[in-house]
């Protein structure tokens, strides 16, 4: 069974396609399994539109969710199309963003960290002069929110979890015990991380996380996903098959996919 959770679409304004367009490029791709995931809007902005090219405007929020529902329906059959979304995670304002999605019949959210000390995490200037204490500084920043996001409850997903190095690929080589510590939770409380492959459209190249991420994710119990965060419908299922070997020779013998909430084991 293939299924891909993590696609975008022209909502969110940096994304290419329409909601049919994603499924009907899952269909091809021979998936079995597709979510729908756009970005959410920024909740707790005064402004309908807050961040425009980076998300929906909260007036769209319920129009997403109706046209994913009615695909849903009509590619019954075909294809099982599930409701997701991928949610920014600000702790100052999560009982807000419960708040709306306890309104709606989501099959999984995902829970991604886009924002950390108040800079965007894909900005390439925010390592320019750091020390390295500082850069260490900055990594703790990021994990411990995404530790929070973990401990939060909304989430049954965690998207993403490296993808600070998106566009500083010395990221990965910063030394911090963040990053098993949060791993630690995250195994603890049986959240998913996701297998991301969009990293390889980035500096970085590659997915989130790295394989030796991946390693001690393994090492903690961690249970795995998979997304390919696709901004065009041609790339979704993106790198299926190499994630499923690679996650198999770390050990791995299933992942898992949403539904109503519930996780539903596929075996790798």
């Amino acid at each position: 069974m293939k299924f891909d959770l993590h696609t975008h679409h022209e909502r969110c304004g940096h994304a290419v396609g329409t909601i049919r367009d994603y499924v009907e490029a899952g269909i091809r791709h021979g998936l079995q399994v597709i979510g729908i995931s756009d970005h959410s809007p920024y909740f707790a902005s005064p402004e309908d539109h807050a961040q425009p090219g980076i998300t929906m405007p909260k007036s769209e929020f319920a129009r997403y969710i109706d046209e994913v529902l009615k695909l849903k329906a009509e590619y019954a059959g075909r294809i099982d199309v599930l409701l997701g979304v991928e949610s920014d995670f600000f702790p100052e304002h999560a009982e807000v963003y419960k708040a709306v999605y306890a309104q709606y019949p989501f099959d999984y959210i995902i829970g991604s960290v886009h924002l950390s000390g108040g800079v965007s995490i894909f900005n390439r200037k925010r390592w320019k002069g750091l020390s390295e204490a500082e850069q260490v500084e900055q990594k703790n920043i990021y994990y411990d929110l995404i530790e929070q996001s973990a401990r939060s409850g909304m989430f049954q997903i965690l998207g993403h979890i490296d993808a600070m190095r998106g566009f500083y690929p010395a990221f990965a080589d910063i030394k911090t015990e963040a990053v098993d510590r949060t791993l630690k939770v995250i195994g603890e409380i049986g959240v998913a991380i996701e297998i991301n492959t969009s990293g390889k459209t980035k500096d970085c190249g590659g997915w989130y996380p790295i394989h030796e991420v991946l390693e001690r994710a393994f090492h903690f119990n961690v249970p795995v996903t998979f997304g390919s965060d696709a901004h065009v419908p041609d790339r979704v299922g993106d790198d299926w098959d190499e994630v499923a070997a690679t996650l198999k020779g770390i050990g791995y013998k299933e992942w898992v996919y949403f539904k109503e909430k519930r996780p539903h084991r596929v075996a790798l």
